[in-house]
């Protein structure tokens, strides 16, 4: 699903829990394939690029932990500068934001892949749910092709007070993100553009799974035409284009393939004024 719009400057992005929540029993978590010419593994597709695993601890303080993963082998052999404080590491795949609260476990809310431009957000799970699982992945800034929708990055900055991310794209322009909360009912994201879209542009789009109904970590989309319009719902198939001042992805019944992944909405949209040379 791509987002577009006019002079878009700034937006949300939030993680909520889906409607269902109370009524879930047991949280499926194991993956569902059907259907599917893979199993969860390479793609069959894919280009694979060796790396040198390993795992990297950017920051633990006391309300986050960063940690940045190299994985075996990547589709893409990007490189991005990724900094955190004076660390400087650029072959990291999967960059992880846990959120620490006294006396519990560090809980992973936010991840995103430098190589690709992915991201993938989930709230705090209810104690019954363990760790959570994620659902829909999505993109923000420049969207591009390589086989499949990315974001070329060109560098990436985080800052922790507050937590934030300077992403800078190859071909210039950035996006700032500030983590705004990540508690049990969202985790929510606030992003600037620079420089604002321009015409019709896409600023973000959302990738997701879907097969059935219940069987989908997206399966129908809720949006208001305004501000203060009544909410309207239809099932993904039914949904081609639309005009929305803010809109929900997510799930109205139960999926047996993780049950508990959050929907993603996207709000709060900006306009901003466009200088004549991009931000550095």
């Amino acid at each position: 699903m791509t987002l577009s719009g006019r002079n878009i400057a700034r937006f949300r992005v939030e993680a909520l829990q889906p409607i269902y929540l109370a009524d879930i029993k047991a949280d499926i978590t194991a993956p569902d394939f059907s259907n599917c010419n893979f199993d969860g593994g390479a793609h069959p597709t894919d280009p694979s690029y060796p790396f040198k695993p390993r795992r990297v601890v950017f920051h633990d303080g006391k309300d986050w932990m960063i940690v940045g993963i190299t994985l075996p082998s990547f589709w893409r052999p990007h490189r991005v500068p990724v900094r955190v404080g004076k660390r400087v590491e650029d072959d990291i795949h999967l960059l992880q934001v846990y959120a620490k609260k006294p006396g519990a476990k560090p809980l992973e809310a936010l991840v995103m892949y430098p190589a690709d431009g992915y991201w993938r957000l989930k709230p705090l799970p209810p104690a019954r749910f363990g760790d959570g699982v994620y659902g829909s992945s999505f993109l923000m800034g420049r969207v591009g092709t390589d086989g499949r929708p990315v974001v070329n990055i060109a560098s990436i900055d985080v800052s922790m007070r507050p937590l934030a991310f300077r992403v800078r794209f190859v071909g210039g322009g950035r996006v700032d993100v500030k983590v705004a909360e990540i508690s049990e009912k969202r985790t929510a994201l606030n992003v600037s553009l620079k420089p604002p879209t321009r015409g019709d542009q896409p600023f973000a789009m959302l990738r997701s799974m879907y097969v059935t109904a219940d069987n989908a970590d997206m399966s129908a989309v809720s949006w208001r035409a305004t501000p203060t319009s009544a909410l309207q719902t239809r099932e993904l198939p039914s949904v081609s284009t639309l005009e929305a001042a803010q809109v929900r992805f997510g799930r109205t019944v139960p999926s047996r393939h993780n049950t508990s992944a959050p929907d993603i909405r996207f709000s709060a949209f900006e306009a901003g004024t466009r200088r004549s040379a991009p931000q550095p």
